[in-house]
């Protein structure tokens, strides 16, 4: 049974949320509140072009148990999620949205489980509701597939909506790679996992509205950063290749000793056009590796802090 006095840390990464962002913190300290715990709020403003800043300036003033965290750009959400991790305090950290399509209502469920010892990381499951459109539900599909064939983790109704105890905010802190995917990184670290299903709100801003370009480049980095098997993929798809341009090559040259040897210009152009593009797809598939792999040496930061409000450092 863990103390009923540890604290909590609620991490928000924020991108221009300005318009709602204030009620939101307000919601979200009302139900934290509620489970007795002492808290805090750091909220992350990944490079917002709008307000966001200023609302949580003006938050963290009124409420010092709200941390500020300005990031000098726009780093992804990603980054920003790290950025949160790196700068909370408590015993057990919660990862949420701005936007509230996570349900505060679900933390006190969640601390108490993590109270009770039961597991050191309580995700929140999404439950996905009828009224999903139809291209969202594939692209969903299509992407968890990917993943979970290629990288062996199943992160089907996934969501960043966690509780994880410090131990684990501990061992992903320790994970220094800059190609961040923190739905694959969590499950990589092997704690104890117990999940709670919720319904995202008719209306929220769900990540099913990420373009496929923004899936597209997600799948890419979990897939590169957790499973090596596309490039098997590239020297299965060469070894079986081979052995089709060996079988061809038998069987024109005892056609030819036949003295029955085909025309065959179509397929031969045909087989080239087929080999080039096999050949660029492994280029590419090596080159997604290699440009991880330049990312991952030039060993830039996660994120770079441009501004902090922190009244933690100030006695209060």
């Amino acid at each position: 049974m863990r103390a009923a006095d540890s604290l909590l840390s609620i991490v928000v990464p924020a991108y221009r949320e300005g318009a709602h962002l204030a009620g939101s913190l307000r919601h979200i300290a009302e139900i934290v509140g509620q489970t007795g715990h002492p808290y805090e709020i750091v909220v992350i403003d990944d490079g917002s072009t709008d307000d966001t800043w200023k609302v949580i300036s003006e938050a963290s003033a009124a409420e010092p148990r709200i941390v500020g965290i300005r990031l000098s750009r726009n780093f992804g959400k990603e980054s920003a999620l790290a950025a949160g991790l790196t700068y909370s305090r408590g015993r057990a950290v919660i990862v949420m949205d701005a936007d509230l399509q996570h349900p505060p209502e679900l933390i006190p469920e969640m601390v108490r489980l993590w109270r009770e010892d039961t597991a050191e990381v309580i995700e929140a499951q999404k439950l996905h509701l009828s009224h999903e459109p139809l291209p969202t539900r594939v692209r969903r599909r299509i992407f968890n597939g990917l993943v979970r064939r290629m990288s062996g983790f199943d992160l089907k109704e996934a969501s960043d909506f966690k509780l994880l105890d410090e131990k684990v905010v501990r061992a992903w802190n320790q994970m220094g790679e800059r190609s961040l995917f923190f739905r694959g990184m969590v499950p990589w670290l092997g704690f104890r996992v117990v999940r709670i299903p919720f319904e995202v709100a008719t209306g929220a801003r769900d990540d099913s509205n990420w373009s496929w370009r923004e899936l597209v480049n997600l799948a890419l980095v979990g897939l590169t950063a957790f499973s090596a098997v596309p490039l098997r993929l590239a020297a299965i798809m060469g070894g079986l290749f081979l052995m089709f341009a060996i079988g061809a090559s038998i069987y024109t040259l005892i056609y030819r000793l036949l003295g029955n040897a085909q025309p065959g210009f179509t397929t031969v152009i045909l087989l080239q056009m087929f080999t080039s593009s096999l050949i660029l797809l492994c280029l590419g598939v090596i080159g997604e590796y290699i440009a991880r792999i330049y990312d991952e040496v030039k060993a830039r930061p996660r994120f770079v802090v441009t501004e902090c409000v922190d009244a933690r450092d100030h006695g209060h």
